[in-house]
Parts: C-alpha cells; structure tokens; sequence
C-alpha cells in the first residue's frame, strides 16, 4: 500500500473516533473503515454522519473518500483490508 493509502486510513480513523462512544468503537470503526476503502461513497458519509455532525469533519471526510475512490487501486484496497483483518482479530478490538 502507498504511504498515501496509510495516511488516509488513519484520518479517517481519526475522523470516527472524535465523535464515537467508547464502548462501541471498535464496531463502528471497523464498519467505517471498510465504507472507507470499499463502500460507495454516499455509504461512507452517511456512517461519518452518524457519530460527528460536524461540517468540517464531513468535508474532510467528503474529501478524503474522493481521494481514495480516485487514487488506490483495487490491490491497494484489498491490502488494507487484509491489514485491517488482523486489527479485527486482535484480543484488544
């Protein structure tokens, strides 16, 4: 994956975790994310929408999945989601 692609993931984390509960991040965050690199992009907003209201968090939301629907190929998005397979199985999520 390109340093782009990391970067962007990890905004977009950051993007969730501003406005989400505790107890239910690891869900939301996984759902989120796989919106993120795999999802249409009206899917992946309406989730942001969901836990931050926020008008510049949607912008920059709105931004970054323009990005990456334009910039990573399909090989980048399968490797981040190979990557975030091991996050989803790890005891801490």
């Amino acid at each position: 994956m390109t340093r782009a692609g990391v970067l962007l993931l990890l905004c977009t984390t950051l993007l969730l975790i501003t406005g989400g509960k505790c107890d239910d991040i690891c869900p939301a965050l996984r759902d989120t994310v796989d919106l993120f690199i795999s999802g249409t992009h009206d899917e992946y907003i309406e989730q942001v929408e969901k836990y931050n209201q926020n008008s510049a968090v949607l912008e920059t939301a709105d931004t970054l999945k323009s990005c990456v629907d334009e910039r990573l190929t399909a090989e980048d998005k399968q490797d981040a989601l190979s990557a975030l397979n091991k996050i989803y199985s790890s005891s801490l999520c």
